[in-house]
């Protein structure tokens, strides 16, 4: 008796949906990974056209300058192209004293900046302090006030501090810090946001490392020293980054204190090139040597700044 044979359909895999599924979506997370480098390279073009512009600026003469301005030969280092601006920038103003005057200030209020607000944050952050909550909401309240409210007042007091002067006679005492280095640094060193900044990384570091150092035998600034500070190293980056850019572009406040030329620092320099024939490729030739130290900065602590600014963000 023979047996008749049925054909039987074939069924396609019942994870046939899911593949095409996850292809698509695959296909979308490209297509959006695409776009979001596309975006980013456009937005880095955008901010990189006037530093583009100013590099390429500086090696031109002014009536190049203003003769490039209607098409793209601006951005481009073609035409006339030398260093004599630069060497122009040092023939007109001491911007080499500038320069070191204002790498001098601003490393020094960084550093007495990250230790002072480091200690301020970790005593809030870990040590127990009878209301601590009220003054770090004090602290914070104080950058609702803008510098130029302070700046007068601040004037008169820094002018009734003593000041030491070591001069062959031994030590001198004379009345007020104005026209002084000191003047330029001390009234930067403790800030509020960076105390926050601080104050919300410390916040993330288990304080079981604490107790496990007291055990150990550890004081306070032992613990502060070898156990908070060597995990905060993103936070001492932005840190840094956040008090040297207004220690260098510092304009107003050593306009108000410093008459002595060799005190000042490399943004007053910007109005000596305003004084009398303005050759604006001098002006793009000393920007241009300003800004370089600000962006060597950042890139060399670009990882640590976003780091700690995401940290901050997630914790707070």
């Amino acid at each position: 008796m023979a047996i008749s044979q049925v054909a039987i359909p074939e069924v396609a895999p019942a994870s046939a949906p899911h593949v095409v599924l996850g292809q698509k979506t695959a296909r979308k997370k490209r297509v959006v990974g695409i776009g979001g480098w596309i975006l980013r390279i456009g937005l880095a073009v955008l901010f990189l056209f006037p530093i583009l512009f100013m590099f390429v600026s500086s090696l031109k003469p002014d009536q190049q300058i203003f003769g490039d301005l209607s098409s793209i030969a601006a951005f481009l280092p073609i035409g006339n192209i030398s260093m004599d601006n630069y060497a122009a920038v040092f023939d007109r103003v001491p911007a080499a004293r500038f320069l070191v005057n204002s790498i001098g200030i601003s490393a020094i209020t960084v550093i007495a900046g990250i230790l002072v607000n480091s200690l301020a944050a970790f005593a809030l952050s870990r040590m127990r302090v009878r209301g601590k909550t009220v003054i770090l909401t004090l602290i914070i309240a104080t950058l609702i006030v803008p510098f130029e409210t302070l700046a007068l007042p601040l004037v008169w007091w820094v002018n009734q501090l003593p000041s030491f002067e070591l001069t062959e006679l031994g030590f001198m005492f004379s009345k007020g810090w104005i026209d002084t280095y000191q003047v330029q640094i001390i009234p930067f060193v403790a800030n509020a946001f960076s105390i926050y900044l601080f104050h919300q990384y410390f916040e993330s570091i288990p304080k079981e490392l604490d107790e496990a150092a007291r055990m150990d035998g550890a004081g306070w600034f032992r613990i502060y020293r070898q156990v908070v500070m060597p995990l905060s190293g993103p936070a001492i980056a932005t840190v840094a980054i956040l008090t040297f850019l207004p220690a260098w572009n510092s304009y107003l406040w050593p306009l108000m204190v410093v008459q002595t030329e060799e005190l000042r620092p490399v943004m007053v320099g910007v109005q000596y090139f305003f004084q009398l024939n303005v050759s604006w490729g001098e002006v793009m030739a000393y920007s241009t040597l300003i800004t370089l130290p600000v962006v060597a900065l950042f890139i060399a602590f670009q990882r640590s700044f976003v780091n700690s600014i995401a940290s901050s963000g997630v914790k707070g």
